[in-house]
């Protein structure tokens, strides 16, 4: 009487569905009487199986073998995995990132609060304000230097005058907003 699928795939060293499947492919036979002679189906096995690749790691995870479970407790505490170490550095990198940020928005609050830095609001509003008092100035020169430029034109025609005059209105508008 041969083996059973389970304590050949035991003999042979890989789960009894790798076992199952190969008799499905017809890669070993099983004997008349439904068991498995070890030495034909391992001859059979090494012709028509060809080895897993050992390049990842879930292959090699699956081959390592689970320690059996005594019955009696240990007393020493259980030894933390190499997955517990991952999961630790993850959490203080978490950590070190959240405080690094915290420590940030504490430094850009405090500038805040002592005037070192403006909101964004705020420096909009001032702008738009600044270019619409800038607009309507620029926009009242043609009215106050018109007479001017008339009472110049009409006594000596004269380009460079009629430049000064805009010129100095030019500055003198800039100047109102400065100050």
């Amino acid at each position: 009487m041969g083996m059973s699928i389970r304590a050949y795939a035991q003999h042979r060293g890989v789960s009894h569905e790798a076992v199952r499947k190969a008799i499905a492919a017809g890669r070993i036979q099983k004997e008349a009487d439904g068991g498995i002679d070890p030495a034909k189906a391992d001859a059979q096995w090494q012709r028509h199986t060809r080895p897993a690749p050992l390049s990842s790691a879930k292959n090699v995870a699956t081959r390592v073998a689970t320690p059996v479970a005594t019955s009696r407790p240990s007393s020493a505490p259980p030894t933390p995995s190499a997955g517990d170490e991952a999961r630790g550095v993850d959490y203080h990198k978490a950590r070190a990132v959240r405080e690094t940020y915290a420590a940030r928005l504490a430094k850009l609050e405090f500038e805040e609060r002592s005037d070192k830095l403006v909101s964004k609001d705020e420096v909009d509003a001032k702008v738009f304000t600044l270019a619409r008092q800038l607009r309507e100035r620029m926009q009242q020169i043609p009215n106050k230097v018109a007479p001017e430029i008339v009472a110049l034109v009409v006594d000596k025609p004269d380009v460079r005058g009629v430049a000064d005059l805009i010129d100095r209105a030019i500055h003198q508008a800039l100047e109102e907003l400065v100050a």
